[in-house]
């Protein structure tokens, strides 16, 4: 280090560089916000700027952020949230009865009658009674119990707390966490944070991304030569896939996870994204419960929902949940302190999820405005989940699996080996090299197949079918002779 004098005081550089910083977090990436989304963003300013570009707009379809997209918000929602922001609006005629009710009940739950006070830490107790009572419904009667439930800064937050009570142990004892390749990168960014030992399972893409247990096996036997996996994850729709797992898979799965010693991670944020015919989403929890008590009583699980996805699409408000099943009383008092260091997930979120679980009723004024908005979004939803698949699998060099639920599509690409060559030469993956040219030449923001994982030499993009219908079909239309363009370029 150099060692200057200052007013004759060793100086000694700085106390944290690049050398000097926690190594795990420099192990980090995100590729949903990586570098070819700076750049998205760098390209904007130009644009605001008055630089020439063959484009007008950035077309930003890297994540699933639907508002951004042009996603209107549901109207019942946003007028609850609106009453709880600003409760002198509780005597404005414009307000529906039932969003006037829906607010003072969750203003009467807040400390001071405000959701500026900071709430429990597990989040608001009426809140966790509805989300008991939501679950209970849509598993057809299975109990859940309140104290189970913990609200959260989105799921992604209470992923990350439920990997943090998991992880331990050091060199072949560290903890294992099974992943699904390709992955949401939270989980990978998630465990070198934590630096946990990341094991790869293949999702099977000639089976429409189907799970193979037989491939679970292989990548857990392979893995306990040098770690301990603890952790099973699942994606459910998939993301970034859009795959949707049948029950006899969950069964499958869970009967794996017994057998095979494993807490059970169940990413289920998309559980209202399901369009393809005979598709039905089944949570694991229910799944769990009618195999009966040899697994209910003993299988470990946490099982996630956020109110970032779906039709409501407020990812901004940061709500979600997590349930734990089977979670030892004494780890439960542990997750409780966990949780209380930082005091409490965002109130407006709490309440934005309270709306989701306990939306407006048949007998209520707000119902037919709610039903006829929500079943317009996912409707709109499912025919650009058509369109996107048939699109795609027209153009020479693109390949793409049913979208059958979620929010994305992850075609593959076949890339002529100067392409890959030139990539190489760069210092880039193919795939970004690929995504990084489509936006410079057509302003479509992309993320590279690379930085979810996929199988060695084959390339993929996740493309979001969040814009609206007009200008998605712009966008594929880009896409394709973008394709066609690059593949001739470099053949």
């Amino acid at each position: 280090m150099s060692q200057q004098a200052v007013n004759g005081v060793a100086h000694r550089g700085r106390v944290l560089t690049l050398d000097s910083m926690n190594p795990n977090v420099k192990r980090v990436e995100y590729a949903v916000r990586g570098p070819i989304v700076q750049r998205a963003v760098q390209i904007e300013k130009e644009l605001k700027e008055g630089v020439k570009k063959p484009f007008t707009e950035v077309i930003k379809a890297n994540i699933g952020d639907a508002h951004a997209m042009g996603q209107k918000p549901i109207t019942f929602f946003r007028q609850v949230l609106a009453l709880c922001s600003y409760p002198a609006l509780l005597e404005d005629s414009k307000f529906p009865e039932d969003a006037k009710k829906r607010a003072q009940r969750i203003l009467e739950a807040c400390g001071g009658h405000s959701i500026g006070a900071y709430s429990t830490s597990q989040g608001i107790e009426c809140i966790r009674q509805d989300v008991a009572r939501y679950i209970e419904k849509r598993d057809g009667g299975i109990p859940s119990n309140p104290d189970n439930i913990y609200l959260s800064t989105g799921a992604s937050d209470a992923i990350v707390t439920i990997l943090k009570l998991l992880v331990c142990g050091e060199g072949r004892d560290r903890t294992g966490v099974m992943i699904s390749i390709p992955q949401y990168p939270l989980y990978s960014a998630a465990l070198a944070d934590l630096g946990a030992v990341q094991i790869n399972y293949y999702l099977d893409e000639d089976n429409c991304w189907s799970l193979n247990i037989t491939e679970l096996r292989r990548a857990l036997n392979a893995a306990r030569e040098h770690c301990n996996p603890r952790v099973l994850c699942i994606i459910n729709p998939g993301n970034p896939t859009g795959q949707v797992q049948s029950r006899q898979c969950i069964e499958d799965v869970i009967q794996f996870a017994k057998e095979e010693h494993l807490f059970l991670m169940a990413d289920e944020v998309y559980q209202d994204n399901v369009y393809a015919e005979g598709c039905q989403f089944h949570s694991f929890k229910k799944v769990l419960f009618e195999m009966g008590p040899e697994y209910s009583n003993t299988v470990e699980m946490a099982s996630f929902h956020s109110t970032s996805k779906c039709y409501m699409g407020e990812c901004g408000f940061r709500g979600g949940y997590v349930e734990v099943i089977n979670l030892d009383p004494e780890v439960k008092a542990q997750l409780i302190k966990l949780v209380s260091v930082r005091l409490c997930p965002p109130v407006p979120g709490q309440a934005l999820l309270d709306l989701v679980v306990n939306p407006p009723q048949p007998d209520e004024p707000s119902y037919a405005t709610f039903m006829k908005e929500r079943t317009a979004v996912l409707s709109a939803l499912a025919e650009k989940a058509r369109l996107t698949e048939q699109i795609f699998n027209t153009v020479p060099g693109i390949t793409c699996n049913p979208v059958q639920g979620a929010m994305y599509t992850f075609p593959r690409i076949t890339l002529p080996q100067k392409a890959i060559d030139k990539a190489k030469e760069l210092g880039l993956v193919p795939d970004m090299f690929y995504c990084m040219r489509l936006l410079e030449e057509d302003g479509i923001c992309l993320v590279p197949g690379s930085g979810f994982g996929q199988r060695e030499g084959t390339y993929h993009f996740r493309m979001t079918i969040l814009p609206p219908t007009d200008k998605l079909k712009v966008v594929l239309q880009k896409i394709r002779e973008f394709h066609l363009r690059f593949t001739q370029e470099f053949s």
